[in-house]
């Protein structure tokens, strides 16, 4: 990155990026911490980056086998679609230093566990699309859900970083979509006062995130306010919620000016094409808005911007 864009807090999401655990026998730049949500790695550099988070494997195996694949060691086996560990997996990045003793993950919370879930029925039989051995091992997190805190300027800001399943890729049942929604809202049981009993992190510690506690919800949650295949109202549970400071929405004259150009199913959609940022098919999709980053109500936005560039624009 250059041209003056020196992000504090990085996440990357939709990467092929390997998943290793730093050594035990390591060198002094190198540290690992360990916790039932998986392995944590970072490296001190002076310069840009400080810490990097680096936890959530894609394609951990479910071993339970996928009938169109027959067999049960399969992108479509796992509990997050993946063909090797690490893809579609997430990695954040920080200039300011993460209280790693306080990371809070929710890798391994299922999916039944929630009050109320949108667990998918059979269109055919309206019984359950998951049998009660499937439910006993799905997860709610397709990658994981991480609760990160990081110190800024002698303040924590809380990371809240998550990479939902799009909304896609299935059939009438739309478990996709449906676990899609779920995932959005542990967000929202998380900041909400008295809905987050049920929520347990991978250490087995219950509750949300503290009332006074300032943070940014951040990723690609795979889901437009408007158009997309996304369940009605899921993007609506953050944007809406009385922590989260919504506006202003970030917006680039590049998205407004590809949605014209492509034409396709942008030119039905009902949401402004400046707030999109995502290019999927014209045929099918269209670009949608599907990365947020939904600060809490109290921290003050400088600036809200989606970097996609105009025609003939220089990459800054």
């Amino acid at each position: 990155m250059g041209g003056g864009i020196t992000p504090a807090v990085c996440s990357l999401v939709d990467r092929a990026c390997e998943y290793r655990c730093a050594d035990r026998a390591g060198s002094g730049s190198r540290r690992q911490v360990e916790w039932a949500g998986g392995c944590l790695w970072f490296r001190a550099i002076s310069g840009a980056v400080r810490d990097a988070v680096a936890v959530a494997v894609s394609d951990q195996g479910s071993g339970r086998a996928n009938v169109s694949e027959g067999k049960s060691n399969g992108p479509g086996d796992a509990f997050g679609f993946g063909r090797f560990p690490g893809q579609y997996g997430m990695l954040l990045l920080s200039r300011y230093p993460i209280r790693v003793q306080d990371v809070r993950t929710f890798q391994k919370l299922l999916w039944q566990q929630m009050p109320g879930a949108l667990l998918p029925l059979d269109p055919g039989t309206q019984r359950g699309w998951y049998t009660d051995e499937d439910l006993g091992v799905f997860r709610l997190s397709s990658k994981s859900h991480w609760d990160i805190p990081v110190e800024v300027n002698g303040s924590v800001l809380h990371v809240l970083a998550s990479h939902p399943t799009p909304p896609a890729f299935d059939g009438a049942e739309d478990r996709n979509g449906r676990r899609n929604h779920d995932e959005i809202r542990l967000w929202r049981d998380y900041l909400t006062a008295g809905a987050d009993g049920w929520i347990r992190d991978d250490r087995g510690v219950a509750g949300g995130l503290s009332a006074d506690a300032e943070f940014v919800v951040l990723g690609d949650l795979n889901a437009d306010p408007v158009d997309g295949g996304s369940v009605a109202g899921a993007i609506q549970q953050l944007l809406n919620h009385p922590r989260v400071q919504s506006a202003p929405a970030p917006a680039s004259a590049g998205g407004e000016q590809a949605a014209v150009q492509q034409k396709g199913i942008n030119q039905q959609h009902r949401g402004s094409a400046s707030e999109d940022t995502a290019d999927f098919s014209d045929r099918s999709v269209g670009n949608l808005r599907a990365d947020y980053v939904l600060p809490s109500r109290g921290l003050q936005v400088q600036s809200a911007r989606v970097y996609w560039p105009v025609g003939g624009e220089a990459a800054e």
